[in-house]
């Protein structure tokens, strides 16, 4: 009896150990585990780390399609999607530019003493784009202005005038293009056809809302004296008015700005060779009113030679053709 009171006791002993030895193994293996989790993990932010120096950040894609990102130093992972989603900017409609821009400077000091090249005007105007055309980057111009030039033999003057207007034209928010039309050959210089010409050529190339007519000789001391478009013809030029009959007979009113910022400064030169006064001018601006519907755009005849884009200016060369004689003074 005794005997088997002491098996009994010996096998519950026995089973006692085994199940002690079982759940030491079972934590013994949970703490492996766990150890073994941890060292790889540090091992994995630490070679994320030296990743993350080479690169600003990189995705992890997981089988399901998402992704997990690594930010910089951080040391967690959000969501791609998440990240995605709130890094979007949305960027904002650019405003219309005002009428009055802020950053003119008005009163300018202008000269023409100093060594000028192309190259250094180009350097002075980096925004402005291939052919001399140029639109504000922080807002929208409200008009399209194109700058036409008739042109001969004069690039001296050409070189200062870009020196001043682009930007002055930058300053004004304007969205504009400059053409020089030039006349080939030696001939007699025709100013009005070349500006006639030239808007014809110029709406070839782009639309505009406005057309401006200049002298390559004729420099603005104000920038407040604003190239944009207007109901009414303008003058810029007030202290180079002379006729205007041209305009008055169509039932128009000439502009003009303020006096005090409405003065040019001219390049002061020789009168070209062929360019001489027309002895007749007078007498033809008298019978404007009858010549006007037959004399001009609708009867233009003109053959284009050539047209360029250079950085600061489009070229535009024409042959006018040869003018037919003067009458005598008899």
């Amino acid at each position: 009896m005794s005997r088997l009171m002491l098996g009994k006791t010996l096998e519950r002993i026995c089973k006692a150990v085994l199940l002690l030895c079982l759940v030491h193994f079972l934590i013994m293996t949970i703490f492996y585990l766990d150890v073994y989790t941890q060292r790889f993990d540090i091992f994995s932010r630490f070679n994320t780390r030296n990743y993350s120096k080479v690169h600003q950040y990189f995705n992890i894609s997981k089988s399901n399609g998402t992704s997990l990102t690594f930010l910089g130093s951080e040391d967690h992972f959000i969501s791609s999607r998440k990240l995605e989603h709130n890094l979007t900017v949305t960027k904002k409609p650019l405003p219309m530019c005002p009428d009055v821009p802020p950053g003119l400077v008005g009163r300018l000091l202008i000269e023409f003493n100093s060594l000028m090249t192309m190259e250094k005007v180009q350097q002075e105007n980096p925004d402005v784009q291939m052919g001399g055309k140029y639109k504000p980057s922080d807002c929208i111009a409200k008009q399209r202005v194109a700058i036409i030039i008739p042109f001969r033999h004069r690039e001296h003057h050409l070189k200062f005038w870009l020196h001043y207007l682009h930007p002055i034209l930058r300053r004004q928010k304007i969205n504009y293009g400059i053409y020089i039309i030039n006349q080939h050959g030696e001939g007699m210089f025709n100013r009005a056809k070349l500006l006639n010409i030239g808007y014809v050529e110029v709406l070839k190339d782009e639309e505009y809302d406005c057309f401006v007519f200049s002298d390559v000789d004729l420099i603005p001391m104000d920038d407040r004296n604003l190239y944009h478009c207007y109901d009414q013809p303008r003058h810029f030029a007030i202290a180079m008015d002379k006729f205007g009959f041209r305009i008055t007979l169509k039932g128009m009113k000439v502009s003009r700005p303020d006096s005090k910022i409405g003065k040019y400064r001219m390049i002061k030169h020789e009168r070209d060779k062929h360019n001489e006064p027309n002895p007749q001018r007078f007498t033809k601006i008298q019978n404007t009113k009858v010549t006007m519907k037959q004399d001009g755009i609708n009867s233009l005849k003109y053959k284009l030679v050539n047209v360029a884009k250079y950085p600061m200016y489009t070229n535009i060369t024409v042959d006018i053709g040869t003018p037919p004689p003067r009458p005598s003074r008899a």
